[in-house]
């Protein structure tokens, strides 16, 4: 049986959006990395993309999402949309730009490949994913995370050599002890990264038992974004005495601008993802993930004259295999829950925070 034109049609949309959705972020960390490097300060970015992406995303939840409204925001909702947005928008992006900062961004967006690692173990631990040590699925996400894990570390230890050095370097590096023949910048920037991936990882654990009551994840995240853009200016008060709003680089109307350009391109790419995992599931979407990788390695070579040692493709590779490995899994599982007996709501807490 032919398959319809229509759904080749959509087919085709889906795989090729998915692909513009990873380059954009591809582009995004490059760009990131790039203003970074001319001096803005990470706490001016939080603060305006995040309060971007509330003004952006803030019309579709109305549109859309206003009938799965809660009439009453509990106690107990409240505290998980301030942990939400202090660890989704100001930990994990504070953590995530100071490690684009020191290492690159091929490195940034090969690290968040850990997450559905990272979660499956964190899930584990609250009790929030059925695991059976004597089934074949079980097996295969425990030797993927454990594979996700040895090839970030691989990878970061990769990255952080020094280069080969010139015929000029040569007698300075012979008085280098065995200490330092790692970047130690670079090796605190891939700390950085595995903590904001850790800080994500929980956050979508915690995203998971929100949703249960607050079945409505765009809303959800534009709520969390307008939060986690005033806890940002809060900390950078606290933190640094002071609340920077410009850039001596840029005017403030620009700056403006361009933050509501890059929220407005996340909130296209937020709800596209929806839409993506509503047709096709989110292993499909998943899958894409490595794609940014692939692109930001790229780019960094093209435009930053970055250069990929041997050691990092093969620690990427192995994140790569393990991530699939999980995700493999969890479709498998997912299968398998979906013929039996009992049907389970999206947004049950017993049903597997990875399917």
């Amino acid at each position: 049986m032919e398959t319809p034109k229509r759904e080749v049609i959509e087919d085709f949309t889906i795989i090729g959006g998915l692909i513009v959705v990873q380059m954009i972020y591809a582009g995004n960390s490059l760009l990131l990395s790039y203003l970074m490097s001319l001096g803005l300060n990470s706490f001016t970015l939080i603060i305006f993309s995040a309060f971007s992406t509330f003004l952006v995303l803030s019309p579709l939840c109305i549109r859309f999402e206003r009938t799965k409204w809660p009439k009453k925001f509990s106690l107990k909702l409240l505290i998980q949309l301030l942990l939400i947005s202090f660890g989704g928008i100001t930990l994990f992006q504070s953590f995530f730009l100071q490690g684009i900062k020191l290492t690159s961004p091929a490195v940034a967006t090969a690290m968040p490949n850990l997450a559905p690692g990272l979660i499956f173990v964190i899930a584990w631990v609250f009790r929030l994913e059925k695991v059976k040590l004597s089934c074949m699925y079980s097996q295969i996400k425990i030797v993927g995370t454990l594979l996700c894990v040895i090839g970030a570390i691989t990878m970061s230890l990769m990255h952080s050599t020094i280069d080969t050095p010139t015929e000029k370097e040569v007698q300075l590096l012979t008085l280098l002890t065995d200490d330092s023949k790692f970047d130690k910048q670079k090796i605190i920037g891939c700390v950085y990264l595995m903590a904001a991936v850790f800080v994500l990882s929980s956050n979508i654990v915690l995203q998971a038992t929100a949703l249960v009551d607050f079945p409505a994840p765009v809303s959800m995240c534009a709520i969390t974004s307008l939060i986690g853009a005033i806890t940002t200016a809060v900390l950078q008060l606290i933190q640094e005495h002071k609340l920077e709003t410009g850039w001596p680089a840029m005017s403030f109307g620009h700056l403006i601008g361009y933050s509501l350009l890059g929220g407005t391109i996340n909130g296209a790419c937020v709800s596209f993802n929806g839409w993506a995992i509503k047709k096709r599931g989110p292993v499909l979407v998943s899958m894409f993930g490595p794609v940014a990788t692939v692109i930001s390695v790229i780019l960094s070579v093209i435009t930053m004259g970055d250069s990929i040692t041997l050691g990092s493709l093969a620690g990427m590779l192995l994140m790569f295999t393990g991530l699939y490995f999980v995700l493999w899994a969890k479709g498998r599982e997912s299968l398998s829950i979906k013929d039996g007996d009992t049907l389970k709501s999206e947004y049950d807490t017993e049903t597997p925070l990875l399917s």
